[in-house]
Parts: C-alpha cells; sequence; structure tokens
C-alpha cells in the first residue's frame, strides 16, 4: 500500500470520523433544542395555567366583593326603609289629638300609678303640649301634680318625691318597646323575608 493510499484512508476514516461527529452534534443539538422547547412549553403552559389561577382568583375576589357590596347597599336601603317607618310612627304617635290622646295618656298614667300606692307627692312630667291635658287628668289623682315638660311624644314620665321611684311611661318608651319586640316581623314583612 503505497503513502498515497494510506493518507486517503487516513484522511477518509477522518472525515467519516467528523462527520459522524457532526451528525451526533446535530443529533445533540436536536435534542438540546427539543428538550429547550419541551421546556419552554411546560413554562409557558405552567405560567398560563398561574395566570387562569390568578384571574379565576381576581374573579372571585371582585364577585364576592360586588355581592358584599349589594348586600350592604340592600341593608343601608333596608335601614333607610325602617327608620322613615318609624319616623312616620313617630309624627303619627305625636299628631294623636282628643280622645284618643287622652285615653292612651290616661292608660300610661294608670300603669304608672300602680308602683305608687304608698307615695304622697308624686310628679308627672310630660311633653308640652300635653300640659292642660295632664293636669285635668291629674286633678283625679290625690297627691299628683304636672311637674313640667319632658321631650317626648307624649304619655308620661313619673316619680315619687325624693324620686326614690321613676316609671317611664312616655309614648317614646311605649314605642321603643313595641318597636323592638316587633322588628323581625316588621322586617320580615315590609322587605317579603321568608
Amino acid at each position: 500500500m503505497s503513502l498515497d493510499t494510506v493518507a486517503e484512508d487516513i484522511r477518509e476514516e477522518a472525515r467519516a470520523r467528523a462527520e459522524e461527529i457532526r451528525e451526533d452534534g446535530e443529533e445533540r443539538a436536536d435534542e438540546i433544542v427539543a428538550e429547550a422547547e419541551a421546556e419552554a412549553e411546560r413554562v409557558r403552559e405552567e405560567r398560563e395555567a398561574a395566570v387562569e389561577r390568578q384571574i379565576d382568583q381576581e374573579r372571585e375576589q371582585a364577585l364576592s366583593s360586588a355581592k358584599l357590596e349589594a348586600k350592604q347597599e340592600r341593608l343601608e336601603a333596608r335601614r333607610d326603609a325602617l327608620e322613615t317607618v318609624r319616623a312616620e310612627v313617630e309624627a303619627a304617635i305625636a299628631d294623636l289629638e282628643g280622645e284618643r290622646r287622652e285615653e292612651l295618656t290616661r292608660l300610661l298614667l294608670d300603669q304608672a300609678a300602680e308602683e305608687f300606692d304608698d307615695a304622697e307627692t308624686v310628679s308627672v312630667y310630660g311633653r308640652a303640649g300635653d300640659e292642660e291635658l295632664l293636669t285635668d287628668v291629674l286633678s283625679e289623682y290625690e297627691g299628683w301634680s304636672y311637674a313640667g315638660s319632658r321631650d317626648c311624644l307624649g304619655g308620661v314620665f313619673v316619680e315619687s318625691e325624693g324620686s326614690r321611684v321613676r316609671v317611664n311611661n312616655t309614648f317614646d318608651s311605649v314605642l321603643e318597646d313595641v318597636w323592638e319586640d316587633n322588628l323581625k316581623e316588621l322586617s320580615d314583612r315590609l322587605f317579603d323575608d321568608e
């Protein structure tokens, strides 16, 4: 074998080896690119999922916030409606006149009198506009007298000498008791709650 043949064989072998290395390199490069693309796809999918979760979470938070705000507005509207009803009831009570006002005042005074059996002197306070009515009614109670006005819708505030016993039988106190005892039923009727 000649030197040229050996050199050509070595060159051929070197070219084959170079081609093999290049092919291995390209194959490895393709694997690296495929792995990188797969990793990029995985990261993209993870990020998309994270963004979707965040969007869902923000949507839920916004929905919850909107529901809470709507509930608060409903409650505020109900509270306003109840306050309006209460103001209308107070106005109707304050506007009571004549026999109906006298009848209710006498009833409240009689109920208060049960607490003052032994008292010799009893002071009665009432609405300034009821002074004449109270003075007239109190003429029937021995030792009882009109002592002045109170800021109220009507009725009586009664106390014995020395203020050992006090009874608040004003229309205001009666309304407060009735209001508190019946607020749920009133709310249910006004707003059709079940």
